[in-house]
């Protein structure tokens, strides 16, 4: 028995792929204003199959009895800084997505990558849907040998791009970038909802079936957010963000999912010339151009993944001419500042409300954790004040709102990183600390409220 199809008219939002029956103005699930694009679909034709018909599944089993012969065997890409946010390198069979804004460079570094890894006899299979083969053999030149045994295809139609892998039986599959490819099955346009579940569906049937790893490019929206469904983040394996300030030639690629490892590391590179360069001491070049000691200015030995890099934050407090001061950041979150600022005013004494408060962190680089909310805190004070911390001071902590200075994770480590980078003074939290090894040359000052302090403000 089967029900006979019909064609129906539904409309489908293109931010978050919400559907309803009737067209609205804003979707109501992601607020999104017109963004309800009509889509005729066809009722799916249900059919009853006999017992006798029904496709034979896999039983269930234990899970003691499943096998874990492949045990995510990895392979390095030769770039230590890609390698470190994947894990220790690219598994078999893995769906990998790299996301960033425009011009950052996403299709550079997933050239060079490939590269790298076409320069090993594997067989590398590259799709484009957005440039021609003359261009992508322009950008190869110009970032290095190696890459003359990658295969090309320019080419946007999903069929065709199934064809070419079982055709050419590549390891490595690039799909620059997926909005490009479109099902022509689909009746929408390249990039719509429609079209991006199809094709990332596809792409991981490719991938899970054959066997081979493939790595996909998607643009973001102005929000930043990777453009398309959500889905599409879930239904892959790692994804991975492109990111930095086009003004900056420093650019940083970090991991926000991974199932095959760990979450929130992050690579450094630079933009150069001839392409993207390793940037393996990160530390040294955010801490290069710090040679004055200046009031404002707090060195924070921050933590992302298992790295500690030492950033600088600068405050700059004057006042303010305005009905409303201003509060501007770049780096830090804004409500962290107008939180932080209100802790500072109650528990230190000082009057913020008619100052205008800019904070910047150096080189471009993004902090969120709570550590950087006591060194926030310093650098306000010590533009307020016009005393410096000293050039040769760290300074990190978490601070509550009833002005007390909590521990963070890892302070051991960080204190290493800034003993090595010449800090010889660092104001850290005191519950905590009691068990830490101070090396050599280094005095710890420990601090439990914002009242302790102003000790390690220069006079």
């Amino acid at each position: 028995m089967a029900l006979a199809s019909t064609e129906k008219q539904i409309f489908i939002c293109e931010s978050c792929g919400y559907s309803s029956v009737k067209w609205l103005g804003r979707c109501p699930e992601c607020g999104s204003w017109d963004s309800m694009e009509e889509r005729r679909v066809q009722k799916p034709v249900i059919q009853r199959t006999s017992g006798a018909d029904a496709h034979q599944t896999e039983a269930p089993l234990p899970l003691s009895e499943i096998s874990s012969k492949d045990k995510a065997v990895r392979l390095e890409t030769g770039i230590a800084e890609v390698d470190r946010v994947l894990g220790g390198g690219i598994v078999a069979g893995s769906l990998i997505l790299l996301g960033g804004e425009p011009g950052i460079g996403k299709s550079t570094l997933l050239l060079q990558t490939l590269s790298v890894l076409s320069g090993r006899e594997l067989k590398v299979l590259y799709v484009s849907g957005e440039e021609s083969s003359a261009q992508i053999k322009l950008r190869a030149e110009r970032i290095g040998p190696g890459s003359g045994s990658m295969l090309v295809l320019c080419e946007s139609a999903m069929p065709r791009v199934e064809e070419a892998v079982r055709q050419t039986q590549p390891d490595i599959l690039a799909v620059d970038s997926i909005q490009t490819l479109h099902d022509p099955g689909i009746g929408s346009l390249p990039g719509s909802i429609n079209q991006v579940r199809s094709v990332a569906s596809a792409l991981m049937q490719v991938a899970k079936g054959m066997g081979l790893t493939v790595f996909i490019i998607g643009h973001v929206t102005k929000e930043g957010a990777i453009a398309g469904p959500r889905a599409l983040e879930h239904l892959v394996d790692t994804v991975l963000y492109f990111e930095g300030d086009r003004t900056h030639s420093f650019r940083i690629l970090r991991t926000v999912k991974n199932r095959f490892g760990p979450t929130h590391e992050i690579g450094v590179f630079e933009m150069t010339d001839s392409g993207l360069k390793e940037v393996t001491n990160p530390s040294n070049v955010f801490m290069d151009q710090r040679e004055k000691d200046i009031a404002g200015s707090v060195i924070v030995p921050c933590l992302e993944g298992t790295r500690p890099i030492l950033v600088e934050i600068q405050a700059l407090v004057n006042r303010s001419y305005l009905a409303m001061p201003r509060r501007t950041t770049a780096g830090v979150d804004s409500n962290r500042l107008a939180l932080l600022t209100a802790v500072a005013e109650k528990h230190l004494g000082i009057a913020l409300y008619d100052r205008d408060i800019f904070i910047n962190v150096a080189g471009g680089f993004r902090l969120s954790e709570p550590a950087a909310d006591l060194p926030l805190i310093c650098a306000i004070l010590s533009s307020f004040t016009e005393k410096a911390l000293g050039l040769g001071t760290a300074v990190f902590g978490e601070v509550g709102l009833t002005g007390e200075i909590r521990p963070v994770g890892r302070m051991q480590l960080r204190i290493n990183e800034a003993s090595r980078l010449g800090i010889n003074k660092c104001l850290v939290p005191r519950a905590g600390t009691e068990k830490l090894k101070v090396p050599e040359g280094m005095e710890l000052v420990r601090a439990s409220s914002l009242q302790d302090i102003n000790s390690v403000l220069q006079p």
